[in-house]
């Protein structure tokens, strides 16, 4: 599945375009608005992919790519937040332990195993979080319903199941192989870390886009999604 995955953001005889668009909205992400674009832009993949087909989608319809992009960063949002708030709580429990203990050894023992406590916590929380977010943004795409991705009835049988399992360490091995790459670039002074610095968005949105193939074409297996039409866009919604 890895080698499809690869070769599939050049299945359109445009691709270079599409990833140029995506690796500098990528580089722009700082913005805000183009990382809204680039989820649109792998919700399109997701939708399209689980329907079964395999030509990469276009960067158009800005606005309703960018609308859904935005539920999407929602979603994923919501499911890393929870992490996030508990290391905080926990960090803040040490600092406080620790002031009033006024600085003792004890405190400042308490304090470390409490923040230790609380970063393997949320480790374990961020880890689960990101297993679930790429298969509730996968049900938010088949159904265009918000409330779908956390559906945890509907997830469940997915989440559980090995198939799912197997599809997300695949999509994740891609990703980390890519960053590594990149990390080893940073090792060759001035010159690639030049070339890490320019060339990262572009490899790490062809790398996204793979990834979330995978997940798409998972999704559509696991639930027997209807092939999508011929002459029916990637991403466009069946009229209600």
């Amino acid at each position: 599945m890895i080698s499809e995955s690869l070769s599939y953001p050049r299945n359109d005889e445009n691709w270079l375009k599409t990833v140029l668009i995506g690796g500098v909205l990528s580089f722009l992400g700082f913005l805000i608005v183009p990382t809204f674009l680039v989820v649109g832009y792998l919700l399109r993949v997701v939708r399209a992919t689980m329907k079964g087909d395999e030509q990469p989608p276009v960067f158009d319809d800005w606005g309703d790519m960018a609308v859904d992009g935005v539920k999407g960063f929602a979603i994923a949002f919501v499911y890393s937040v929870l992490p996030l708030i508990i290391m905080s709580v926990f960090v803040g429990s040490a600092i406080i332990g620790i002031f009033a203990g006024g600085g003792s050894d004890t405190a400042g023992i308490f304090g470390g195993i409490v923040t230790l406590v609380g970063l393997l916590v949320s480790l374990v929380l961020g880890l689960l979080a990101a297993y679930v977010v790429p298969a509730a943004l996968a049900n938010y795409a088949e159904t265009d319903r918000l409330g779908s991705a956390f559906d945890i009835g509907a997830l469940r049988p997915v989440l559980t199941s090995g198939k799912y399992a197997t599809a997300w360490l695949t999509a994740f091995v891609v990703l980390f192989a890519v960053s590594v790459v990149l990390s080893l670039l940073n090792v060759i002074p001035l010159l690639g870390q030049l070339l890490s610095f320019v060339l990262g968005p572009f490899v790490g949105f062809y790398a996204a886009v793979a990834a979330y193939y995978i997940i798409g074409q998972t999704w559509g297996e696991l639930h027997e999604v209807e092939m999508m039409d011929e002459g029916e866009t990637p991403g466009e919604q069946p009229a209600v």
